[in-house]
């Protein structure tokens, strides 16, 4: 957990050198072409797991809300945090961890969740072998590449295998299984194209881009076995919200219009959805993506960040090393905007 907080604090002091074209927190901006107020939103990635956002904007629903939305890839929890705490953004998607990470170095203005967004991990395993019954004795003696050390799809990835009575060790030849953190979670795919480990985990579209090229087969979910945690979240500082409740509530009653939108539409409308904002990527691939995230149940169906939820996170967590003890609920996450949205909207 040390770690954990010595790096958010030295991201906070880079914050303004990582970031540009972020907006001011301490007024409502109003764009210059349009009579709209604009919230800068920092992503901890840019990710097609985030696909209730994106459709958000794209069919006008943060626009009926008089809202601009302008992204900034963050490229980390870390970073994310430190736009928002800078001021360099307005609101921080990133999972919950980081505002528990912040709120226990005892800091005054911390981050507080209002609405969440995706309600399991979506990474998926990949095996180089096909096996089409596969079971998780089956990792036995086998290397994974399993991600950044201390990152919540890690941490969940190793309680998971916990859960499922494996022992975690560099000991294969004991049956032990080898969960590699020493390859950057950017190029796990391609280390495991070119012949590192026995399996990998991958968020999609790369999952099913590793299975295109033949080089893997997808075997199980890891957050449809893992159970729901808030995996992602949005957030902004206390200061913020006290300076700007209506433009956070007309932010979630746009999200949750996104959602609804979301569970209701096909895949190929939630891939064109998406198009826009990944034009590198085909629409048949944004289908498929479509496709696998619903059914796992990944995006949540309204914004509420539930207490259990964030229960099970803090468990994992403390299992994963990264948290002593676990915090009240209440004091990094509000509900008040997401209930006032899905109220609204009966």
């Amino acid at each position: 957990m040390h770690k954990k907080i010595i790096a958010l604090t030295s991201a906070f002091a880079l914050g303004i050198c990582c970031l540009t074209g972020c907006s001011n927190t301490e007024e409502q901006k109003t764009s210059e072409n349009k009579n709209l107020d604009k919230i800068t939103i920092a992503e901890v990635t840019h990710s097609v797991f985030y696909a209730p956002q994106y459709a958000a904007i794209t069919k006008g629903f943060f626009e009926e809300e008089g809202i601009e939305v302008d992204l900034i890839d963050a490229q980390g929890a870390d970073k994310t945090m430190a736009a928002l705490i800078s001021g360099e953004a307005d609101i921080g998607l990133m999972g919950p961890e980081a505002s528990i990470y912040v709120y226990n170095q005892g800091s005054d203005d911390y981050a507080v969740n209002f609405a969440q967004l995706t309600k399991r991990d979506g990474s998926f395993i990949v095996s180089r072998e096909k096996n089409d019954n596969f079971s998780y004795d089956d990792l036995k003696g086998k290397e994974v590449l399993g991600g950044r050390a201390g990152g919540v799809p890690l941490m969940t990835l190793e309680y998971l295998l916990k859960d499922k009575g494996l022992t975690i060790g560099e000991n294969t030849s004991n049956g032990e299984v080898n969960v590699r953190t020493d390859i950057q979670f950017g190029v796990m795919s391609g280390a495991f194209a070119a012949g590192e480990g026995d399996y990998t985990t991958a968020f999609e579209p790369t999952a099913s881009q590793l299975v295109k090229e033949g080089a893997g087969y997808i075997v199980a979910s890891v957050g449809q076995d893992a159970g729901e945690v808030p995996f992602t979240a949005y957030s902004a500082t206390k200061s913020y919200m006290e300076k700007n409740s209506d433009l956070i509530q007309r932010f979630t009653n746009a999200l949750y219009k996104g959602q609804q939108w979301v569970q209701k539409a096909s895949d190929e409308e939630i891939a064109e959805a998406m198009q826009p904002f990944f034009e590198d990527t085909s629409k048949e691939d944004l289908i498929v993506v479509a496709q696998k995230y619903k059914e796992i149940d990944a995006w949540c169906s309204d914004p509420l960040l539930k207490e259990e939820s964030l229960d099970n996170l803090m468990n994992i967590m403390i299992e994963g090393g990264e948290l002593e003890e676990k915090i009240p609920y209440d004091s990094v996450v509000t509900t008040s905007y997401a209930q006032k949205a899905i109220d609204n909207n009966k």
